[in-house]
């Protein structure tokens, strides 16, 4: 059997480690990772081996040659685009002949027992088999979902918390037949996970997972490249360690070939000495790995350290928890802190400091006695993810700073490419234009045009991006959450959330730290377009019945919340006839967060209004202007969910001749399901989040509305988001198309009983526990499109719901019996602690 070794990384995550080598280069105990892939291949006898290369392919062919040091046969195929990586084993096709063969990453630590998972492929004549593995956090990787045949039953590429229904994920290692790559295209980017899997199970072809409980890591980040030198030491993967084994009291040593150490009194843990490498006199060194042709100074201390070839430190240094690149010089009572990453040929000068947390790329030279430090509270909290959803969220002027506004602006440039216009905006909060102004330069650093709307509202700048002109677009606000956090909100060039996949690109960046600046007569403009405003009014009114609404001298209250809406709405509501009465009504950035406290006051005050004038309705809008609360004639607040039953009864009743199709979130009431029914239009669910309602719209163009459960309604006729200011006015609308009001609706509708409750999970245990709630409820109708939910007679029905940002899950039950929910919410919330506990 012939074997595939994907070796075209290029390591963005761990540079600047990978700034001179392609990532299957970087060492793991001395050797290069793809150099322990190959000895995994070759003990289960796989010698014929085709290696795919493209980053940096020299380095990989001038270590391996033709393979035949090594005991193997090696073939390169270099990719002159990149393919994906489907695509860049259909570009081998003929080298790997008409026989099954392994695919394996070459860029991944495993001792993987490859014969089991060939034995399994055949035993049950696959096409296809993945080696699949459980991990704590699914997130980074392709979550499989297997039957009790084996049998692959669910693909899903990265997913969000709220996809997460195992936390059996894809290791990269598959045994395919040849059979397969006649799906893939010849020379064209396609992947696996993306692509070449969903058309298997589509077609319903022989596709099989195989559990493999041997260790399995991917060496993504710099925090992976540290843990797995910690788990090769400890014993917890099975690796070739190379030299000579001599045990004392307190540690266990490797020393390779003419290395000399002058005494191990101090050493303790494992310790790896690579050849030909000098260690002095006094050394401290604990559970740490030594490249070879090193210089150790004496009385030197070198803790969970790991130091690549050829590497000196001089007498009385210091590092604990580091990586030290190729030819690099740490200078006398040099102190290193944790997690500093230090590339090649670097000269630390003498009594230098480096503060945690810190990286350096290849040839930087630190002064004697500097003191190298960054404020990075905020690399501890991001060492390995950046966005929530679309979202990057910090507290303000802490982790929120100009240098990190700036870097992560750079991240987005280099994303989107030289010569782009990206659209920005912000609220009127101080940090949030601190934070905008730090972003506009790591843009045009990059080389990108800035057209700033300076404040503006998220629906606007939605609308504008619908232009074509922009190739992204981003608006800072102060947290509506948190008073001391702020947002970033990426938008794609359609005015779309950024999905997870461009999100993760740009983290990728962010991390790598390798953005383009461009020279100076390259950097780009900033501009403040004009007409935008208007604009937006103009289809804002264009898609109303104004003359209608008129007719009805609606009398209204209004809670801005001290939001951007009090700059544009108070203009349409008068164009739209109403007579209205404003509350907080203008733009103040130390009121734009309300706690629960906060809120109910505002509610009951605007509640209190409403009956005391004895006007027509009450509206609060959320700063940002995308969601609404509403007060009815009565001055009863409508909670979230019923608002949605409300409007979509109203929606219904005034246009049901024209709809087939709306939608609602996963967690809504069946409530809106019993309305619907009644004037035969079917309801979608889509994933509980906006972007998920944003992408219903998109793909179905018989969807002609979408209501949230958070106060947020689309209606694609103007706009494919949520848009508090048209909610509103589209509200008015249909009360003056139906004649009814918001109480009446209310009282008539159906009524059900849905409760949430929210428990504590590590966020380890989350992918374990959606895992086991997805096994133990197969025997129930299902729906998986956002966590598990399961329905147990027509009415009754519970949601199991994972956090997308917090560890926490949280269970939603409904039924027309109040007894039924409360017994749901304890039979479920026992399983998912005993799941836990498993």
């Amino acid at each position: 059997m012939k074997a595939v070794i994907m070796a075209g990384g290029f390591g963005t995550r761990l540079r600047p480690l990978t700034m001179n080598i392609p990532k299957p280069m970087v060492p793991i105990i001395n050797i290069p990772i793809m150099h322990r892939i190959i000895n995994l291949l070759k003990k289960y006898e796989i010698t014929d081996i085709i290696a795919l290369v493209y980053y940096y392919p020299d380095v990989i062919m001038n270590y391996f040659k033709d393979g035949k040091d090594f005991g193997v046969k090696i073939s390169y195929v270099k990719a002159e685009a990149d393919f994906g990586t489907a695509g860049s084993v259909r570009n081998a096709a003929e080298f790997i002949g008409d026989e099954e063969f392994v695919v394996i990453s070459g860029d991944v630590l495993t001792d993987v027992d490859i014969s089991k998972a060939i034995d399994y492929h055949f035993d049950k004549k696959s096409k296809a088999t993945i080696v699949i593995t459980r991990v704590k956090n699914p997130l980074q990787y392709g979550i499989v979902i297997v039957k009790d045949t084996g049998e692959i039953s669910r693909f899903l590429e990265k997913p969000s918390w709220g996809e997460v229904f195992s936390d059996t994920i894809n290791t990269g290692i598959y045994i395919l037949n040849p059979f397969v790559l006649e799906f893939v295209p010849y020379k064209q980017e396609f992947d696996f996970s993306k692509n070449l899997f969903p058309i298997l199970l589509e077609k319903k072809i022989p596709f099989y997972g195989f559990i493999t409980e041997n260790y399995w890591r991917d060496i993504g980040t710099l925090t992976d490249y540290l843990e797995a030198h910690l788990d090769c030491l400890s014993g917890a993967v099975s690796v070739e360690i190379k030299g000579e084994k001599i045990k004392t009291d307190k540690a266990v040593i490797y020393i390779g070939e003419n290395s000399e150490v002058d005494g191990f009194e101090k050493f303790s843990g494992v310790v790896v000495i690579g050849d030909n490498t000098k260690i002095g006199k006094d050394v401290k060194i604990v559970n740490s790995v030594i490249g070879s042709n090193c210089e150790i100074g004496n009385e030197c201390e070198i803790i969970d350290t790991v130091i690549w070839d050829r590497t000196k430190i001089k007498n009385y240094a210091r590092l604990t928890l580091d990586v030290i690149g190729y030819d690099c010089v740490i200078g006398e009572r040099v102190e290193i802190n944790e997690n500093v990453f230090i590339s090649d040929h670097c000269i630390i000068g003498n009594e230098a400091k480096l503060m945690s947390n810190i990286k350096l790329w290849p040839w930087k030279v630190v002064e004697d006695g500097s003191v190298l430090s960054k404020s990075l509270v905020w690399e501890d909290k991001w060492l390995k993810e950046l966005f929530t959803d679309s979202r990057v969220s910090g507290i303000s002027n802490i982790e929120m700073t100009p240098e990190f506004g700036a870097k992560l602006g750079a991240a987005f440039g280099a994303f989107l490419g030289q010569g782009k216009t990206v659209l920005v905006s912000r609220d009127a909060d101080n940090v949030s234009r601190m934070m905008n102004r730090a972003l506009i330069c790591g843009l045009i650093s990059a080389g990108l045009d800035v057209d700033d709307l300076r404040i503006a509202s998220i629906p606007m700048v939605r609308h504008e991006l619908r232009s074509g002109r922009y190739a992204g677009g981003l608006h800072v606000r102060k947290s509506p959450v948190d008073k001391h956090q702020t947002d970033i909100i990426f938008f794609d060039s359609n005015g779309m959330d950024l999905p997870v996949s461009k999100a993760k690109s740009i983290e990728r960046l962010f991390f790598g730290e390798d953005f383009p600046r461009v020279p100076y007569d390259k950097v780009g403009n900033i501009n403040f377009p004009v007409r935008v405003t208007e604009g937006y009014v103009e289809k804002f009114l264009s898609s109303l019945n104004v003359d209608l609404i008129r007719k009805q001298n609606f009398k209204i209250v209004i809670d801005y919340s001290n939001g951007v809406a009090v700059s544009i709405l108070p203009n349409i509501l008068g164009q739209l006839g109403c007579k209205v009465v404003s509350l907080n009504a203008y733009l103040e950035p130390s009121k734009l967060t309300r706690d629960e406290i906060e809120f109910k006051k505002a509610i009951d005050e605007l509640a209190q209004i409403v009956t005391s004038i004895r006007y027509d309705v009450g509206f609060m809008l959320n700063p940002g202007a995308e969601r609404i609360w509403v007060i009815d004639e009565n001055g009863r607040f409508i909670s979230n969910d019923r608002l949605l039953s409300v409007v979509v009864k109203l929606f219904l009743e005034a246009y049901s001749e024209n709809v087939k199709k709306i939608a609602v979130p996963i967690t809504a009431s069946y409530e809106v399901d019993l309305i619907a029914k009644e004037y035969g239009v079917e309801v979608l669910r889509t994933k509980n989040s906006h972007y998920g309602m944003m992408e219903i719209v998109l793909k179905n163009p018989d969807v002609k509305f979408v209501g949230g459960t958070k106060g947020g309604f689309i209606f694609p006729e103007f706009l494919f988001a949520s848009d508090g200011m048209f909610a509103i006015s589209k509200i008015l609308e249909l009360m003056s198309i139906t004649g009814l009001k918001i109480g009446e609706i209310e009282k008539s509708l159906p009524k059900l009983i849905l409760k949430k409750k929210t428990l504590s999970c590590p966020r380890d245990l989350k992918g374990k526990v959606m895992r086991l709630a997805t096994l133990e409820t197969e025997q129930y109708r299902r729906q998986l499109i956002d966590g598990v939910k399961i329905f147990m007679d027509d009415l009754t029905w519970v949601l199991i719901l994972p956090d997308r940002q917090k560890s926490e899950i949280h269970i939603f039950a409904e039924s027309d019996q109040e007894g039924k929910v409360e017994e749901l919410i304890e039979i479920f919330s026992e399983k998912i602690e005993n799941w836990m506990k498993s």
